[in-house]
């Protein structure tokens, strides 16, 4: 309870201090005079929620990050774990992927235009291609770092690919590939909110992309607070997931240790019981 009262607390003071700085109207450097208030932005979003505009641009925006994320998941996870474990494949489509990784998912915007018949496809390609290279890079490296005993296990026990993929690739990697999914899931968000500004039709950023054309600032700042409500919700549910599909993986928090049991110094501490790593729990689970 006394760590979500510091969260709680720490952002009803970045709230205060916004409302501050902009009642006030300070100019020192950055021009807060410019900005709305905390209470201007309350008041357009009160508006905008008793509005069906608003839950329709929240669908399509949810729709199309959902949709892209989910493939760039699968694809990620299969193109990953495909290029790690086979030599063939990383030459044939290794040089491709690291030719476009770099390219920014948001460039890709005018290819979108051309290759697809509508702007909804589009902006699902964008989202997806965002999120697949974190998902790949991730997931092969994940891969590449098991360690061969796991696999040389499930042979001698009579295990083939499929056994060693179901039972020592795929659930060794997936602390990596969960890495992986929710550094995509941020970067979809930016994206799809990019391509909604460029090319969209209804949706969070065409609407936040609209309110600044036409110079309702409360409007943007009630765009801008709605996508990082929704991305901070979506990267959590990505992140319990994953939690939950790795509860096996030994978890450490910080807690620190009590005065009078703190050793003075120059003495030696003995040293702790090693924990069991996640190759010993796989096994020991797998036997």
């Amino acid at each position: 309870m006394t760590r979500y009262a510091l969260r709680l607390a720490s952002l009803a003071a970045a709230l205060g201090l916004w409302q501050v700085l902009t009642a006030a109207d300070v100019d020192l450097w950055l021009r807060f005079s410019q900005f709305p208030t905390v209470t201007d932005v309350a008041h357009a979003f009160a508006g905008r929620v008793a509005g069906p505009d608003y839950w329709t641009d929240l669908t399509d925006s949810l729709t199309r990050i959902l949709t892209g994320f989910l493939l760039a998941a699968v694809l990620g996870v299969a193109a990953g774990v495909l290029v790690a474990r086979s030599r063939l494949a990383e030459d044939l489509l290794g040089p491709v992927l690291e030719v476009v990784r770099p390219v920014p998912a948001i460039a890709l915007v005018p290819v979108a235009i051309l290759l697809f018949p509508s702007n909804e496809q589009g902006i699902v390609f964008i989202t997806c291609t965002a999120a697949f290279f974190p998902v790949l890079v991730s997931t092969r490296h994940a891969v590449r770092a098991l360690s061969p005993v796991w696999e040389e296990a499930v042979r001698t026990m009579g295990g083939g690919r499929g056994r060693i993929l179901a039972s020592v690739v795929l659930p060794g990697a997936l602390p990596g590939i969960f890495g992986g999914l929710s550094v995509g899931i941020g970067v979809s968000w930016i994206c799809v909110i990019s391509a909604e500004m460029i090319s969209g039709e209804y949706g969070v950023g065409y609407r936040t992309w609209q309110d600044y054309t036409v110079v309702d600032y409360p409007g943007v700042f009630v765009g801008m607070v709605t996508i990082g409500v929704l991305g901070w919700l979506t990267s959590t549910a990505v992140e319990l997931l994953g939690r939950r599909l790795t509860r096996w993986l030994p978890r450490t928090s910080y807690v620190p240790a009590p005065r009078s049991t703190r050793r003075a110094r120059g003495t030696t501490a003995p040293a702790p019981a090693r924990p069991a790593s996640a190759p010993e729990v796989a096994h020991d689970q797998l036997v």
